[in-house]
């Protein structure tokens, strides 16, 4: 399954956890739970990447650069993805298609950019530790949202890419 996709079912599960509270207290509950997400996320990433202190001073800043151009980017392209095509021409879908290779693209040349960028941080062989330790965190992350209540049925499958 795609890392963008697994992504954005983590935090779909995340924010459907807190229903049966008021919404003001799901709010501030659900950003509590993100809160704890990310501050794991950073504590699993440092320790598998093995991160020093000097690199994680450099190298935390620019991930976070990183992470918020590749949202952005999944966010354009699920905005482009119609849930249902009966609705529009032919020459619609085509564009709308189109529109998704080039953010796809975008996707692959930000991945590329940062590539480079990292490994000027830290070593080529800690930005492979990079790229696996994120998908075992999001695999682990969906793995334990799948036990509980009001997680759809097979929503951790297929994370064993």
């Amino acid at each position: 399954m795609n890392y963008f996709l697994r992504t954005l079912l983590l935090f779909c599960c995340l924010a459907a956890l807190p229903l049966a509270e008021t919404h003001a207290q799901g709010g501030q509950r659900r950003q509590e739970r993100l809160s704890q997400l990310e501050n794991a996320r950073i504590a699993y990433l440092t320790e598998q990447v093995a991160l020093t202190p000097d690199q994680a001073q450099k190298f935390w800043p620019l991930y976070n650069e990183f992470t918020a151009k590749r949202r952005d980017l999944s966010r354009r392209l699920r905005q482009l993805r119609p849930a249902n095509t009966d609705g529009l021409s032919d020459q619609q879908i085509r564009e709308s298609l189109n529109q998704s290779f080039v953010l796809r693209q975008q996707e692959i040349t930000l991945e590329k950019e940062y590539f480079e960028r990292f490994q000027r941080v830290i070593s080529v062989r800690q930005v492979g530790r990079l790229a696996l330790a994120e998908r075992q965190f999001t695999k682990e992350v969906l793995k334990r949202v799948a036990g509980r209540p009001g997680m759809p049925a097979g929503a951790a499958d297929g994370l064993d890419d």
